[in-house]
C-alpha cells in the first residue's frame, strides 16, 4: 500500500496559484473547469473527481490523501471511502468545529459547517453531490475546536460527536484501535509555529505536541485515508507556515512509503 496524493488548488471554489505550486510531479492535481452557478454547484465541480479519485484509490488497496485550500473537501474523501465499501472512525483536527448550520451561523461560511453536513446537519447540496450517505456522529472524533460559535458549540454539546479539547488526550482513546480517516486543518496548530492562515485562533497544540500525536497515529497503522486543509500561501511570505504543516502531515505519513 503506497500514499497516493491529489491536490485541489482551490479555496473553496476560488482557484489558489499558490497552492497548486506544491504539487509534486507524482501527485494528481484536480483541477477542473468550474461551471457558472453559485458557490455550492461550482465546489461541487470540484468535489466530484476528488471523490472519483478516493474510491479509485482506496479500492485498489492504496491510501488517497487529498490536500486542498478548505475543509468542505473533505466531504468528497469521505464519499469516496464510503464508496470503497469502508467505515472510518474519522479524527478531524481543527482549531474550528465546522458545525455550524444555517440557524446556527453569524457568517453564512460555507467552511464552518461541512462536519455538520457530513452528518445530515443542515445543507446537504455538496453532501449530495457526491452520494455521501449519512455518517454516524459516534464515529467522529473532533480534536481540539477551540474556537466555537455559540449556537454551534450546543449543537456539539448535544450531538454524539466526541469532543477532545486537548489534541494529546487523543493518544488514550479507545477509537484508535479502528481504521481511521484523519483530517488535518492546519489553523489548529498554534498561532506562533504557523500563522499563515486565513482564520487564526488563538492558543492550541504546538507544532512539537501535534508531532507527537502524529507520530503515535502512525505508528498505529490504522490510517486508511489523509485529508488536509492547508495554510494562506499568500500570507506565507516567509515559507514557515508551510514546512511546519509540511513536515506535520508527513509525520502521520510516515508509515507508508513514497510520501516526499
Amino acid at each position: 500500500m503506497q500514499n497516493k496524493f491529489i491536490l485541489s488548488p482551490f479555496y473553496l471554489d476560488k482557484y489558489t496559484s499558490g497552492l497548486e505550486a506544491i504539487a509534486k510531479p507524482d501527485w494528481q492535481v484536480n483541477k477542473p473547469a468550474l461551471p457558472e452557478g453559485d458557490h455550492q454547484t461550482r465546489i461541487s465541480a470540484i468535489h466530484q473527481p476528488l471523490a472519483d479519485f478516493v474510491t479509485e484509490t482506496a479500492s485498489a488497496g492504496d491510501r488517497p490523501v487529498s490536500i486542498s485550500g478548505d475543509c468542505c473537501s473533505a466531504i468528497a474523501v469521505l464519499a469516496g471511502l464510503q464508496r470503497a465499501g469502508l467505515s472510518p472512525v474519522i479524527v478531524w483536527f481543527d482549531a474550528h468545529g465546522d458545525f455550524n448550520t444555517g440557524e446556527t451561523t453569524p457568517s453564512n461560511f460555507l467552511g464552518g459547517m461541512p462536519l455538520a453536513m457530513m452528518v445530515r446537519r443542515g445543507e446537504q447540496t455538496m453532501p449530495e453531490a457526491v452520494g455521501l450517505k449519512p455518517y454516524s456522529e459516534i464515529r467522529i472524533i473532533l480534536t481540539d475546536g477551540r474556537d466555537l460559535d455559540p449556537g454551534e458549540r450546543e449543537a456539539l454539546n448535544n450531538s454524539s460527536i466526541v469532543h477532545l479539547a486537548e489534541a494529546t488526550t487523543l493518544l488514550e482513546h479507545p477509537l484508535l484501535g479502528s481504521p481511521l480517516y484523519i483530517h488535518f486543518d492546519t489553523d489548529i496548530i498554534n498561532p506562533d509555529d504557523a500563522p499563515a492562515m486565513n482564520y487564526p485562533a488563538p492558543g492550541g497544540p504546538s507544532a512539537e505536541e501535534l508531532k507527537h500525536v502524529f507520530h503515535h497515529l502512525a505508528q498505529k497503522g490504522q490510517v486508511l485515508a489523509a485529508s488536509m486543509s492547508a495554510w494562506n500561501p499568500e500570507l506565507d511570505k516567509d515559507g514557515k507556515s508551510r514546512e511546519v504543516c509540511m513536515g506535520l502531515f508527513n509525520t502521520l505519513l510516515d508509515k507508508i512509503p513514497n510520501h516526499k
